[in-house]
């Protein structure tokens, strides 16, 4: 190999380690709070026969980033919370390929990894799952689900640190999530302060407690709601809707007449498949997509 060859392919292994750090970002370098006796292993696992992955025993939270063209970005910025009950993470279905629609349209994307719950060893997951079960064995759920209301609003101040880097505008960076990742986006959206408030929120079929019962807050953010009728797990859109309604807040609400629960982004023949493209349609209209 001549010194050339060996410089040039010095610098593709350079700039191949620069790019693996630029995708993923770590939320809390100094260590999470709160977590940081958890000792259970991230592990990753296939969803259905599709060739979708999951993601369970997160520990250390973090954004895996999906930047779009300059030429194309609108300067607007989503995190992305998928769903799983606070004992894994949809990773592909309601993460990476919303991300890659988002990226597509010029939308700066980031998928959010936040803490879950443990659930075990690779064989006792299966077996849960196997059985009907959610697989969560520790960590008390209020606890867990705090956490992550947490690691949600961290990934805004986060993305909000780097906009500039990262060619995002600090005043159109926003929240989405999915089921129990949309019960982080809508806390984000009434529980912040100034460098963690979300611009805007997706809440695609979110799980909320006593949404009835919600304070709405005078800042709280545009906010995007959308479910399926028969859904079996989550009727709280309805509800969170006439919250921000009677908070005089701006809010819009998508309920299809079929779908059920946890669709996501792949076709299901169901009146829920074409769901992205309204979402699409709001952020238009919100001027965060062109």
């Amino acid at each position: 190999m001549t010194a050339l060859t060996t410089a040039i392919a010095g610098l593709l292994i350079a700039s191949g380690v620069m790019h693996a750090q630029i995708d993923v970002v770590v939320l809390w370098p100094d260590g999470v709070p709160g977590s940081e006796g958890w000792t259970r292993k991230e592990a990753t696992y296939p969803m259905g026969n599709g060739g979708l992955k999951g993601v369970r025993n997160v520990v250390k939270p973090s954004l895996t980033v999906y930047l779009p063209p300059a030429d194309t970005a609108s300067g607007a910025a989503v995190a992305i919370a998928p769903g799983g009950a606070f004992r894994f993470l949809s990773w592909d279905s309601e993460g990476t390929m919303v991300a890659e629609w988002l990226q597509k349209h010029g939308v700066a994307a980031f998928v959010l990894k936040y803490r879950l719950t443990d659930t075990g060893t690779d064989q006792e997951f299966a077996q849960s799952q196997g059985r009907g079960g959610g697989g969560g064995r520790g960590g008390l759920p209020s606890q867990v689900m705090t956490m992550a209301a947490a690691d949600g609003r961290r990934a805004i101040e986060v993305i909000r640190q780097h906009a500039t880097e990262w060619h995002i505008d600090p005043a159109k960076i926003g929240i989405m999530g999915f089921s129990a990742g949309g019960y982080v986006a809508v806390q984000a959206a009434l529980d912040h302060t100034a460098p963690d408030r979300p611009d805007f929120v997706g809440a695609i079929y979110a799980c909320c407690e006593n949404p009835a019962t919600l304070k709405v807050p005078d800042d709280a953010p545009p906010t995007f709601f959308l479910h399926a009728y028969n859904d079996p797990v989550s009727a709280s859109s309805p509800a969170l809707f006439q919250a921000w309604k009677s908070a005089n807040r701006p809010a819009e609400l998508h309920t299809y007449a079929a779908g059920g629960h946890g669709f996501g982004m792949p076709k299901h023949d169901q009146p829920t498949d074409g769901w992205i493209e309204r979402f699409g349609d709001w952020l238009r209209y919100q001027k965060l997509m062109r």
